[in-house]
């Protein structure tokens, strides 16, 4: 059974890799696959990336590192760009690294990272080594996690943009955590993205942060579309709601990420997971149609009432 794993494993990445060289698409990305101009560029941003919190954290494990390999393949193939992860999620980056190596590094990448460290001082070390982690000439966009220690750590990072060791910068926090001070970093620092928490029942975001987004020409990054599987798990004991079609969605999955996808602030929304069959699945919620605003409040409403 382990060989069979490991040479589906092998046959994903190899077919994957061969895609990749040979597509002959400078960006990689699926005709089908729908993407949203980043507002301080107008470089464009496949609606769905990836995740690696928790699913990468797999240490040195062989079999393990392969099967991370084999979903950032498919992530690639199926026309996905984002690839987020921290210093804060242990091994995710050595583990992302590997894949990156292993797939030829492909063009289309777009390296979403993050510093994560209290002191400022340290910020410039940390960001280096996660580079190197990456295997990358520079990373794409970097984030001060959480907001620690954010005010020293931006004044890094817009040095590093003036001086093009990175291209964008940005800010995240999760679960609601320090809104009121994320408000005020996103209204007075020139930062190209935000990272925040969002899915069909946890809407605060759409309140004041969101507009303000749209306002400031922001863009925006969802993390915990699925609250960590929990909400996966409870809707899954239910079905899909008769009208599901009006959404394009044919699963659970696509049903949530099409609700967020269909606020036009936002940009990219990142779903983790190590299964091949959930990236693609994942992958195919960003083909249109999305939900408007009036068919978002009643799969809301229809979550909620479950």
């Amino acid at each position: 059974m382990a060989a069979t794993r490991r040479a589906f494993l092998k046959g994903t990445i190899a077919g994957a890799g061969a895609w990749l060289i040979g597509s002959g698409r400078a960006t990689g990305q699926s005709a089908s696959i729908a993407t949203r101009p980043i507002p301080s560029t107008g470089e464009l941003m496949p609606v769905v990336g990836l995740g690696t919190w928790i699913t990468f954290n797999v240490g040195n494990d062989p079999e393990l590192l392969e099967e991370c390999a084999a979903v950032m393949a498919a992530f690639f193939e199926a026309g996905g760009r984002m690839i987020d992860s921290s210093p804060m999620y242990a091994s995710s980056q050595p583990t992302i690294g590997y894949g990156l190596k292993k797939l030829g590094y492909p063009p289309q990448l777009f390296s979403a990272e993050k510093v994560w460290t209290s002191r400022g001082s340290n910020g410039p070390a940390q960001i280096e080594q996660t580079r190197a982690y990456w295997g990358v000439p520079k990373l794409d966009l970097v984030q001060v996690h959480n907001l620690l220690a954010w005010e020293e750590h931006l004044e890094t990072l817009f040095a590093m943009k003036a001086e093009g060791k990175i291209r964008y910068v940005g800010i995240t926090t999760s679960e609601g955590r320090r809104h009121r001070e994320f408000e005020r970093v996103m209204a007075t620092q020139p930062i190209d993205f935000i990272q925040v928490t969002y899915n069909v029942l946890d809407r605060e975001v759409e309140q004041r942060i969101l507009p303000l987004a749209q306002e400031r020409g922001i863009g925006v990054i969802i993390n915990r579309p699925f609250r960590q599987k929990e909400l996966i798990r409870f809707v899954e004991r239910h079905p899909l709601p008769p009208w599901v079609a009006e959404t394009g969605a044919s699963s659970w999955a696509q049903f949530l990420l099409k609700f967020i996808i269909g606020h036009p602030a936002v940009t990219c929304v990142i779903p983790a997971t190590t299964s091949v069959d959930h990236v693609r699945e994942n992958m195919a919620a960003g083909i249109r149609p999305f939900p408007d605003a009036a068919l978002r409040e009643r799969m809301s409403a229809y979550v909620r009432q479950l």
